[in-house]
C-alpha cells in the first residue's frame, strides 16, 4: 500500500514545504515570537517529523518525542485568529513551492486548514 507521504515524494518533499514555510515564520512579526528560541532549526525538524509521521512517512517523531499533543504542546502560546491565518499563508506557500497535484494539494491544505484552525487558543 503506497502512503501519501510515498505518493508526494516522501521526505524530501516535507523538507522542501517546510522549509519554505519557516522562511516565512522567521520575518513573521506576529508568528516570530512564538517560537522562544533564536535558531527556528529544532523547530522545523520537530515540525518536518511531525508531518512526515502523520502523512505515513517514518515514525520518528513518536520514536524521540512520543504522542504528538499538538494542543497541549501549543497551549502556552496565544495562537490568535491572526496567527492562525498567517501561519497558513506561509503553509501555502510551502505547498505552492512543491508542486503537487491538486487533488494531493487539497488532500494537504484540508488537513491544515482543519489543524490549524484547532490550534486557536486565544482571541487578539
Amino acid at each position: 500500500m503506497t502512503t501519501f507521504y510515498d505518493e508526494i515524494g516522501g521526505f524530501e518533499t516535507f523538507r522542501r514545504i517546510v522549509a519554505k514555510f519557516y522562511e516565512g515564520v522567521a520575518t513573521d512579526e506576529v508568528l516570530r515570537p512564538l517560537y522562544p528560541e533564536e535558531d527556528l532549526g529544532p523547530a522545523e525538524e520537530r515540525f518536518l517529523l511531525f508531518l512526515v509521521q502523520y502523512w505515513g512517512g517514518p515514525t520518528t517523531y513518536s520514536d524521540q518525542r512520543g504522542h504528538p499533543r499538538l494542543r497541549m504542546r501549543h497551549a502556552p502560546f496565544a495562537v490568535t485568529p491572526e496567527a492562525k491565518d498567517r501561519w497558513l499563508a506561509h503553509f501555502r506557500e510551502g505547498l505552492d513551492s512543491v508542486g503537487l497535484t491538486p487533488e494531493q494539494d487539497a488532500k494537504f491544505w484540508d488537513y491544515v486548514t482543519h489543524a490549524a484552525q484547532f490550534m486557536v487558543n486565544a482571541l487578539e
